[in-house]
């Protein structure tokens, strides 16, 4: 198993300061850039973000593939041609609203414009969701932040769900990426390291940590690593 990826999340970012920090997350070594993108609609607290112009205006500052995270219900050719043409590397998109045809087009405009392609699982969503897409896409993505649950941030009920997801993935399409994004810290992490992600988005623990990017980038790393080491990750050999 490679190094776990990390992936910077800009919805807690600084937006005034974007691409200098953008700049700055790719010198300290972040993996990705993850641009959410939302609709009026699905996420209430961050209505309107995101999107091409996002894309377009942090793409000169960083060499790092650009994730673009889209949470609508509604998505069409040109949302995927502006953000292919801004420079985007990668479409994630809920897997709900377009099971089915819908999804097979969106990925097929993907690919025809050469950005990868995932699907994300959204809060009590199940995997068997995304039983089938599984075989074609790049990234499983599962979002895994609490409802209302300030001790603890990210749902307990996501553990045997991510094993379940990295089984599934190492079975049909070893090659996909699995994800976990949502509420999640340093100090919460270890026991979904052992889990088995490929990538971990952070965001607040990076773009509002009180010491900094290169801080909050540098404590989130350790506590990867160090959980890795702690639970043999990076050493395992998957599928057995």
């Amino acid at each position: 198993m490679n190094k776990i990826k990390i992936s910077g999340g800009l919805s807690h970012a600084d937006y005034a300061h974007l691409a200098d920090l953008v700049r700055e997350s790719t010198e300290v070594g972040i993996d990705y850039i993850h641009a959410d993108a939302a609709d009026m609609e699905v996420l209430r607290d961050l209505q309107l973000m995101g999107g091409h112009q996002i894309v377009q205006a942090i793409r000169p500052h960083t060499h790092l593939p650009i994730e673009v995270h889209a949470y609508l219900n509604r998505i069409d050719e040109t949302f995927i041609d502006s953000i292919a043409e801004a420079g985007a590397n990668m479409l994630i998109l809920n897997i709900e609203p377009y099971m089915g045809a819908p999804l097979a087009y969106i990925m097929d405009r993907c690919r025809r414009l050469e950005m990868k392609f995932g699907v994300t699982l959204t809060c009590f969503t199940p995997l068997v969701f995304a039983e089938e897409a599984v075989y074609e896409i790049d990234r499983l993505h599962l979002t895994i932040h609490g409802i209302n649950n300030e001790e603890f941030i990210w749902r307990r009920s996501q553990l045997p769900m991510i094993r379940a997801a990295r089984k599934l993935i190492d079975e049909r399409n070893p090659g996909c990426e699995l994800a976990v994004d949502g509420g999640i810290r340093a100090d919460n992490l270890e026991q979904l390291v052992e889990a088995g992600p490929d990538v971990i988005v952070a965001s607040s623990a990076i773009y509002k940590h009180p010491g900094g990017i290169k801080a909050g980038y540098t404590e989130f790393r350790k506590a990867i690593d160090d959980a890795a080491e702690k639970y043999n990750v990076y050493q395992a050999v998957r599928g057995t």
